[in-house]
């Protein structure tokens, strides 16, 4: 039961809070990391968070299921295996929890991350007024942010803006991993020519993930930061921010963003 004061005023009533609970991912028969989330499309996170790690490579994806030794029920649905028949190489577990405010962290980590991806291809010039219009499109599908106010979301899009897959969680990073996920698991991947979308402010691990996807662009509703410039650079990804109330800013890629009144460019 809450408290909510408005003004002069205070009532008591029930109110919907986000759900967070810990969820151990492992690959095969190995532990590979603990991440706070949000329970809902946990094989997605899995299976997407193990692509983004590269941890899979050319390893297939043969199975996911809750638990690896014993019941589902017994550990509360929060343990979930990847199988790949051991084809995948044995991963070094994280000895610390990942939470939903955070993502990888340290320079080997990110120079791990970041030398086994190759360029991103040429892709079609994308329209600066479907990319600022995207988090309209992807709002009807946040309905955990409408109920609890506390979730963020990524999401898949084509193009044209057609939103494909929308995915929250209470981390930024559970929510790309998510819809990476699902596109890994639909044969999707690489999401070549493909907008990834996100809620958040465009840091470093979300260029990664965009990158680990073989999206074309990333485009955030907040800021990015130098590194996430720098690695959208390299990448050769699209990166936008403050994408919102018909306004956009290009980061990286500016070239590849058709002329438009909603668009700056910085830099």
């Amino acid at each position: 039961m809450s408290r909510r004061f408005e003004g002069d005023a205070t009532n008591r009533g029930p109110e919907t809070v986000l759900v967070e609970e810990p969820l151990q991912i492992r690959l095969d028969d190995t532990l590979a990391a603990t991440t706070m989330r949000t329970p809902g499309h946990d094989y997605e996170l899995a299976a997407g968070w193990c692509w983004a790690e590269g941890l899979l490579r050319d390893a297939p994806v043969t199975g996911i299921r809750y638990c690896a030794t014993g019941s589902a029920v017994d550990t509360d649905f929060n343990v979930v295996t990847v199988a790949t028949g051991g084809r995948a190489a044995r991963p070094a577990p994280r000895l610390t929890t990942t939470t939903s405010a955070c993502g990888i962290c340290g320079v080997e980590a990110i120079d791990e991350l970041t030398e086994r991806l190759e360029h991103l291809p040429a892709a079609p010039p994308l329209s600066a007024a479907v990319l600022e219009s995207l988090g309209a499109a992807v709002a009807d599908g946040q309905e955990l942010f409408d109920a609890t106010g506390g979730s963020h979301a990524a999401a898949a899009c084509a193009p044209d803006g057609d939103v494909l897959v929308v995915r929250e969680d209470i981390g930024r990073h559970n929510a790309v991993d998510k819809v990476v996920g699902r596109l890994l698991l639909d044969g999707s991947l690489p999401a070549t020519g493909l907008v990834l979308w996100v809620s958040g402010r465009a840091s470093f691990e979300m260029v990664q993930k965009a990158w680990a996807g073989g999206f074309a662009a990333l485009v955030s509703v907040s800021a990015p930061s130098s590194l996430a410039v720098s690695t959208a650079e390299r990448a050769g990804l699209v990166l936008c921010g403050f994408a919102r109330e018909g306004r956009l800013t290009a980061y990286a890629g500016a070239d590849r963003i058709t002329a438009s009144t909603t668009v700056r460019t910085d830099g």
